[in-house]
């Protein structure tokens, strides 16, 4: 582009004006800074390479040139970080957090405490403020783990208990149920 005029400070900055009514500013320690004719559009080229830019909404991007991330803070206060290997992280105004990972695991953090992981092959665990976490499998099946026990429940309605003493409960559909201790020999069996 075209220079229009060119100011060359006693601190050692040189701004230039360009005919198209952009602003460039050029600082000693090799930062540069461009002012787009909008006035409303701010590009910043940092001595070390990170990039930051303010655009005319007021969206913020960030990239940090050492570590090849990208920041970006939306105007309604929405933080999206995009790492060089691929993950993505979304940090929402009201706290809840979502990670997606290389894998395409996607994982929420919610600001009561509680997490949710849903896996790329439709897996989701649900893990609960006092640790307790729910298991959804992709087959039908599902676990619950809590301190005191772990139970699978099977879509055919058959339920499996093991609990922390070892000792497993299976309860049938068809109304049986099966008790084994620790050891696994049978203390209960109620074939119908």
């Amino acid at each position: 582009e075209e220079i229009e005029r060119e100011t060359a400070y006693p601190d050692g900055k040189v701004e230039k004006v360009l005919k198209n009514g952009c602003h460039l500013i050029f600082f000693p320690n090799g930062t540069w800074k461009k002012v787009g004719s909008d006035g409303k559009t701010i590009t910043i080229t940092f001595f070390n390479g990170d990039v930051k830019q303010v655009m005319p909404d007021q969206t913020v991007i960030y990239y940090y040139a050492d570590a090849k991330t990208t920041h970006t803070t939306y105007s309604d206060g929405l933080e999206v970080l995009q790492f060089s290997n691929g993950q993505i992280e979304k940090h929402y105004p009201d706290g809840k957090k979502e990670i997606t990972f290389p894998d395409q695991t996607i994982k929420n953090l919610f600001t009561d405490g509680q997490e949710e992981s849903i896996f790329p092959d439709g897996t989701i665990v649900r893990v609960q403020r006092d640790g307790s976490k729910t298991i959804e499998f992709n087959n039908g099946q599902r676990e619950l783990h809590t301190s005191q026990f772990k139970r699978r429940e099977y879509p055919d309605g058959t339920v499996k208990t093991v609990y922390m003493n070892g000792q497993q409960e299976t309860k049938y559909v068809s109304g049986r149920v099966r008790v084994k201790d620790k050891d696994g020999n049978i203390i209960m069996d109620t074939k119908l």
